[in-house]
């Protein structure tokens, strides 16, 4: 069959569930789970004869989205908030898994470009990170002592400004993705650049092993959340700038729900990030080098596992008790 006689045949039905999936037509459980299963017949059909459409893309999209729909009206009596973080996040992390791949490579290139400006450009560091802090650090360093900026003001003094802070720096990272994501990608460029030229001035000062194992302690959460915070950013972005077949504002008005819900998801990690760098941080030299490798690993695999592994493994799992139960 011809892709556009397919499109002819079957538009008016995807653009019912449009209609559908925004609301403006109800649709109890049954009838949803027949337009899932007749949706998913379409997309099997585009992938096999025309895979690389805009159709399949199109028709993938939509059917995220009606199965999402579906799901919300299987739970009944699960707690809101676990749901919000087992089950929806994830679903959402899913669907936008192309969004998180492209924050993080921007965030490679943008970090790779702060540690080329500072190999470069001797002065940069001072530029990037302000003279003082570099001559305050140095002085730390020629010590024995990398991470000492670290062990200053009081514990619960500095979490509660870190944690404020760091929520902050995520917030311009998601709400400038209204710029069409310019904005988000500029706030991230910052970030980066100041991470890649940070991490070589303590590579330039031979200091780089003992400035990671306090950095990293607290780096890997608060860090990993920014660029999810990115990829949020760059949902918003892309929810104006590609609308779809939705109009404008209600492409708007979905790609901020969703990337909303995301964003919430880092403030919890966004949290412990400043409680370790409150509390842990200060004493990162002073601990075994094993301990240091444990909290900076097993925070690593926690983060990376929530949005890398974890949201395939409930695509799946939503996706066999939706089809146990419509067929």
């Amino acid at each position: 069959m011809r892709e556009v006689y397919f499109i002819k045949q079957n538009k008016e039905k995807w653009l019912g569930i449009e209609q559908v999936i925004q609301g403006k037509i109800k649709k109890n459980p049954d009838d949803l789970s027949s337009l899932y299963i007749n949706l998913i017949n379409d997309l099997s059909f585009a992938q096999t004869y025309y895979p690389k459409s805009n159709t399949t893309v199109y028709l993938n999209h939509l059917s995220s989205q009606i199965f999402q729909k579906i799901y919300k009206t299987k739970r009944v009596e699960e707690n809101r908030l676990v749901y919000f973080f087992k089950t929806e996040v994830p679903l959402l992390v899913y669907q936008y898994r192309r969004y998180l791949m492209y924050a993080f490579l921007f965030f490679i290139l943008f970090t790779s470009i702060g540690v080329l400006s500072a190999v470069y450009d001797k002065d940069f560091a001072n530029i990037i990170l302000g003279k003082s802090y570099v001559n305050e650090t140095i002085e730390n360093i020629k010590k024995g002592n990398a991470v000492g900026v670290y062990q200053s003001g009081s514990t619960w003094g500095s979490t509660i400004g870190i944690i404020f802070n760091n929520i902050g720096v995520g917030a311009k990272l998601y709400i400038y993705g209204i710029t069409g994501g310019v904005g988000t990608l500029f706030a991230l460029l910052s970030n980066s650049v100041m991470l890649g030229s940070f991490q070589y001035f303590f590579y330039d000062y031979g200091a780089l092993k003992d400035s990671a194992r306090g950095i990293w302690l607290h780096g890997v959460f608060e860090i990993f959340a920014m660029v999810v915070e990115a990829m949020c950013g760059l949902i918003l972005g892309a929810s104006i700038l590609f609308p779809r077949t939705f109009s404008r504002f209600n492409s708007f008005k979905r790609g901020f729900q969703d990337s909303f819900k995301i964003f919430l998801s880092t403030v919890p990690f966004t949290i412990c990030a400043g409680i370790i760098e409150g509390y842990v941080t200060r004493h990162a030299l002073k601990m075994p080098l094993v301990l240091n490798l444990a909290i900076i690993l097993s925070s690593l695999a926690v983060i990376g596992f929530y949005y890398f592994v974890y949201p395939s493994v409930v695509y799946k799992q939503t996706n066999n008790q939706i089809n146990d139960t419509v067929l």
